[in-house]
């Protein structure tokens, strides 16, 4: 074994552990986690005008 099987195999290694990222990314068990963590900046942004809108009103 020489250093282009090693370089092979760590290629190979690389492309399977991507396609398996790929797969779990978009697999339709996660979607649901996703879909709320894509709406966290939003919410974010409703929290703060919410508490804003208190401030005024107790001043």
């Amino acid at each position: 074994m020489d250093i282009n099987d090693l370089r092979g195999l760590s290629t190979l290694f690389l492309m399977i552990s991507f396609i398996g990222l790929c797969f779990w990314a978009y697999s339709s068990k996660r979607k649901k986690a996703f879909d709320e963590a894509a709406q966290l900046p939003f919410a974010d942004d409703d929290m703060n005008q919410r508490t804003m809108r208190e401030d005024v009103r107790n001043d």
